[in-house]
């Protein structure tokens, strides 16, 4: 539980928020700001101070569709499958891809795409590696790309976060006094892309660092933002954030991969959301070398899991704890939707550090 010092600038902030008797929502966009959030009692205080602050779609394996699970496990007839830990476990149709290992397949965890590149080298087999992340994996993702190593493919699932929240405050189903932007897509992207959210949709933004104090001060920085009538773009996680971004990053992004329209898990196809492998790089992409065998999944029709409420959760409509399941028939061990799989994801960080809350 986050403890204040007696004269502390957090302790400092929390006075002052709570003495303008606030009623505010405020979303943030990242799994480990949810994290920083549940763990130390922070989302307690800002209850306190009159602040709902929730998580939106920060998760990259909670946004990651059902189709594209399938896609993928069609592939393991033919491939060997390296992914990310957290990406294992997320429920396809029938199954997650852990169950395609426990029969049989070959699906190896990887801490990075490096280690799916070493696999293709020492095995001499087919390896696609499941490319799940933001703008913050995906420069890796490129990099290796333009080496084009033998026998490697990537099956890209990355996307962009701005359509994403934009696609949120589009659809108006979250009234939305502020939001807080995910430091680490920042010091990718920078601040500009956010832009057109405040300009658009008159809602004040923050890009925070991940202490418990950068979650103060950008809550408090947006509450600033609305008592001066503004709406705009600030970045509180100025000792990494740039404006600009990372060029270098940015480069490589926009070598590899074009914008293309893409659906999330709880949302309708986001336009240019999705990062896809250009055409200079089909060789080692695995949805054109291996069209004929993810053909059948393309034109199937999938449903969530009856009951689970992820996709709300997901878009910041509700909180884990409102969904039925939650805690009861879904928990780490029998998780019905990816929110409760991932580290990043909303429910698994409430079900570890939920402080006894009564749901």
């Amino acid at each position: 539980m986050f403890q204040f010092r007696d004269e502390g600038i957090a302790k400092k902030i929390y006075q002052e928020l709570k003495k303008r008797k606030l009623n505010l929502k405020i979303m943030h966009v990242c799994g480990t700001h949810q994290d920083t959030l549940v763990r130390h009692g922070l989302d307690k205080i800002f209850f306190d101070a009159g602040i709902d602050v929730r998580e939106g779609p920060g998760c990259p394996v909670c946004v990651t569709t059902i189709r594209e699970i399938e896609e993928v496990k069609a592939i393991t007839d033919k491939a060997i499958i390296a992914l990310y830990g957290d990406m294992l476990r997320s429920p396809g149709k029938d199954g997650s891809l852990a169950d395609e290992r426990a029969k049989g397949k070959d699906i190896r965890v990887v801490y990075s795409i490096e280690d799916a590149v070493e696999i293709a080298e020492r095995t001499k087999k087919p390896v696609v590696f499941f490319g799940v992340g933001f703008e913050t994996t995906a420069p890796s993702t490129a990099y290796v790309i333009k080496r084009m190593p033998p026998n490697f493919y990537v099956y890209s699932s990355h996307r962009r976060t701005p359509p994403a929240v934009i696609g949120i405050a589009a659809m108006g189903r979250v009234d939305l006094d502020g939001i807080i932007l995910p430091g680490h897509v920042s010091t990718i992207i920078g601040s500009k892309p956010w832009e057109p959210i405040s300009e658009k949709y008159g809602i004040p933004q923050v890009i925070a660092g991940f202490e418990p104090l950068d979650m103060l001060m950008a809550v408090y920085m947006i509450v600033r933002q609305i008592e001066d009538g503004k709406a705009r773009v600030e970045i509180e996680y100025s000792r990494v954030v740039k404006p600009e971004g990372n060029k270098k990053a940015l480069d490589l992004l926009d070598e590899v991969f074009y914008s293309s329209d893409i659906e999330w898990r709880g949302f309708p196809v986001l336009k240019e959301s999705g990062l896809e492998i250009k055409e200079e790089y089909d060789e080692i992409n695995a949805k054109k070398v291996f069209e004929d065998v993810i053909e059948h999944v393309k034109d199937q029709e999938f449903e969530e899991p009856p009951g689970c409420r992820c996709s709300e959760v997901i878009r910041g409509e509700i909180h884990s704890w409102e969904c039925p399941l939650f805690g009861k028939v879904c928990t780490p061990s029998t998780p019905v939707g990816p929110c409760m799989v991932s580290s990043e994801g909303a429910c698994a960080i409430e079900y570890k550090y939920g402080h006894g809350k009564n749901y």
